[in-house]
């Protein structure tokens, strides 16, 4: 599968919302992943009740085990409201239409098809949406300790690289070097 890239332009990540408003589901778990730096099986696993009507989201990470806690920002509250409403606290928050919890691989193809229809020519999969993520949280507050944090990772240069950040810095670097 290789390695998959934040989205680094604003502009490109309103293109994809845009592309996937048509289907309030796919537009929720992306702006999720984008808006939280959730992993797709975290994302994947959620039930209505651990968002309706809720201030922070709490969950078990399944890759890590640990103990995750966050707020929901305003975006995601209305979005929540909305998706939530008249829907069972038991029942998983993204279901097919065949009633079954929404799958990893439809979420990947969701994504690509999305990216694909914006014309991003870079590599993208589930794993963008967190990337994204901390990209942009990265560029907002350069706190790369802090997303080390949120990411569980064990040291910042692994945080840089995560969020393309070291590759990004080494392309600007030949840029700027001319003799």
């Amino acid at each position: 599968m290789g390695t998959v890239e934040p989205i680094r332009r604003l502009t490109d990540l309103k293109k994809i919302e845009g592309i996937l408003s048509e289907n309030k589901r796919d537009l929720l778990f992306f702006t999720i992943g984008t808006n939280c730096g959730l992993r797709i099986s975290d994302i994947l696993a959620l039930d209505v009740g651990d968002v309706k009507g809720k201030k922070f989201i709490q969950i078990k990470e399944r890759k890590t085990g640990k103990f995750k806690k966050f707020p929901v920002n305003a975006k995601l509250k209305l979005m929540f409201r909305e998706f939530t409403k008249n829907r069972d606290l038991d029942e998983p928050l993204f279901i097919t239409k065949f009633e079954n919890r929404l799958n990893r691989v439809t979420a990947y193809y969701t994504i690509r098809k999305a990216c694909q229809q914006a014309k991003l020519e870079e590599k993208f999969g589930t794993h963008t949406m967190c990337k994204t993520f901390g990209y942009h949280h990265y560029k907002k507050y350069k706190d790369i300790a802090m997303l080390q944090k949120i990411f569980n990772h064990s040291s910042p240069v692994i945080t840089l690289r995560y969020i393309g950040l070291e590759q990004e810095q080494i392309n600007k670097s030949y840029m700027d070097f001319v003799l």
